[in-house]
C-alpha cells in the first residue's frame, strides 16, 4: 500500500488502516507480519501495541486464516491473541496517536528463531 493511501487511511476508522507491513512465506507457510519499530520500552521491558490494531488483526486472522506476528526491533514475536491475553491497557497519553494501547511484558514474547528459524530465511513480498 502506497504512502498516500496509508496517510489517508490514518484519518479513518477503517480496519484497512491496520494492514500488516509484510506477507512472508517459508516453503508453503504464509504469514502476515506487522513490524513494530521502537515499540519496546527499555526501562519497563514491555512491548506497546495499539488496541485498535490488535482488534483489526484478530479480525484479519479470522478472515484470512493466516497467522499474524508482531515483530519488534529485538526480533521478539507476539501474536494479536498474545497481546490481548497478556497485555494491560496503558495510561492515556497525548503522545503518538493518543489511542488506547496495550503493554505486553517482553517475557511473554517468542524468539524469532523459535518460530521461523534463523533470520533471513523468509521471502517477503
Amino acid at each position: 500500500m502506497g504512502e498516500p493511501v496509508r496517510l489517508a487511511l490514518h484519518h479513518t476508522s477503517s480496519s484497512l488502516r491496520w494492514m500488516p507491513d509484510l506477507i512472508a512465506a517459508q516453503g508453503r507457510q504464509v504469514v502476515l507480519i506487522d513490524c513494530k519499530s521502537r515499540m519496546t520500552s527499555r526501562t519497563s521491558r514491555r512491548h506497546v501495541i495499539e488496541r485498535a490494531a490488535v482488534t483489526a488483526h484478530l479480525q484479519l486472522v479470522a478472515w484470512t486464516q493466516l497467522p499474524l506476528y508482531y515483530v519488534f526491533d529485538n526480533l521478539d514475536l507476539l501474536t494479536p491473541y498474545d497481546a490481548l491475553s497478556y497485555g494491560q491497557e496503558g495510561p492515556r497519553t497525548t503522545a503518538g496517536s493518543g489511542t488506547p494501547y496495550l503493554l505486553v511484558p517482553a517475557g511473554q514474547s517468542m524468539p524469532f528463531a523459535d518460530v521461523f528459524g534463523r533470520p533471513g530465511r523468509l521471502l517477503a513480498a
